[in-house]
């Protein structure tokens, strides 16, 4: 078995386990920091290790444009190329091209979807690609990650029926010619659910794509949009459908609280930008200690822009990890996002991948003692 459960909630859905993968051991739930183009920005890979990230996702899309397919695997693959020892996940790259499509809706040619994939013109020279489910397996090979994603058509989360439906069915030809790949190498291959808000849509998907028995599922098409009430009754009834025994996988979520209430209905995997996007805006993470993460305000978040801060002598974070988030204080960094300095972005980056990743470690503890 790649997963196997060690623990479940007698209070609600969520559950702790161990998936299995061709660099190490990941335990359930975690939280992926993102390395779109093979790096955490601003960050090493040793230091994404010292803050206890136990995998990392990267964007195929990206990848294969630059430095491209060659270099990767010249190198002998993305693992090497990044110097990252760990477990790697890769989506297909379809959220990113029909994503130019939704930025240029005004120009029909820059990407054109069919039944056979999805052609698009590359952002930096404007040069015909076309992506189809073999092909985003095919450089999920080159870039040799642990986790792969099937392409996938993501709907907007308040688009029509019709659309959804149709969106769905060219999902479910996709994920179909995929899954003949699933057993061809030392990875794991995971399905994506879809449907939009449409229960019978979501419930539809999921009984197809069990049937194509892949390793893991995605919950695909959330936080595009709808409120999180929204979100929540989508996971509340497409959750319970999927398999036990196999890791699900909540895309592009969340905030904090998002988090625990997905855990709380049965969700293994997480990815989002926030932590790491919010941080080069000057946006911090602070957890709250007197408060457990049952209760929504066991965290705040803080401009460390604001004029409050100037002359805050008080540790970015004093009982974090690395000695510089320790060491240095809130004016200091205040200053550095003032005058322009890097090293703002660095020590943000810091404190709100901590923030997170410990933030999993607490949930997987508060499931072990019965407390979520």
């Amino acid at each position: 078995m790649t997963f196997n459960l060690t623990g479940k909630s007698k209070k609600s859905l969520a559950r702790t386990g161990v998936l299995k993968t061709g660099h190490g051991l990941i335990r359930t739930p975690f939280f992926m920091p993102i390395a779109t183009r093979s790096s955490v920005k601003t960050l090493t890979a040793a230091e994404i290790k010292k803050l206890g990230g136990q995998i990392v996702l990267s964007n195929t899309y990206h990848l294969y444009l630059r430095p491209g397919l060659a270099v990767i695997n010249q190198a002998g693959g993305l693992h090497k190329f990044m110097a990252w020892s760990g477990p790697l996940l890769t989506d297909s790259g379809g959220f990113q091209v029909f994503s130019l499509k939704d930025k240029n809706a005004g120009q029909k040619s820059l990407v054109k979807v069919s039944g056979r994939g999805v052609e698009f013109k590359s952002v930096y020279d404007g040069s015909k690609h076309l992506f189809t489910p073999k092909k985003v397996l095919e450089i999920q090979q080159v870039i040799g990650s642990d986790i792969r994603m099937v392409l996938d058509v993501c709907s907007p989360a308040k688009c029509s029926k019709v659309l959804a439906e149709h969106d769905l069915e060219i999902t479910l030809k996709w994920a179909k010619a995929s899954s003949k790949y699933k057993a061809t190498g030392n990875f794991l291959l995971f399905g994506i659910v879809q449907g939009a808000l449409y229960q019978d849509l979501r419930l539809k998907s999921v009984e197809k794509l069990c049937r194509m028995n892949f390793d893991g599922y995605a919950i695909g098409g959330l936080a595009v949009g709808e409120s999180p009430k929204e979100m929540y009754q989508v996971l509340d009834y497409t959750v319970p459908a999927l398999p036990k025994d196999k890791p699900r996988y909540l895309m592009g979520v969340g905030y904090p609280e998002q988090i625990v209430a997905a855990v709380k209905r049965g969700i293994d995997m997480f990815d989002c930008v926030i932590p790491t996007r919010e941080a080069r805006h000057g946006r911090l993470y602070v957890r709250n200690s007197k408060l457990e993460i049952q209760n929504l305000k066991f965290y705040k978040t803080v401009n460390i822009k604001s004029e409050k801060f100037k002359k805050d002598n008080s540790a970015i974070n004093a009982v974090s990890k690395f000695l510089e988030l320790r060491n240095y204080s809130k004016a200091y960094l205040r200053h550095l996002f003032s005058v322009g300095e890097p090293l703002a972005l660095r020590l943000a980056t810091l404190n709100n991948l901590e923030f997170y990743l410990d933030l999993m470690r607490e949930i997987r503890t508060a499931i072990k003692d019965g407390k979520l």
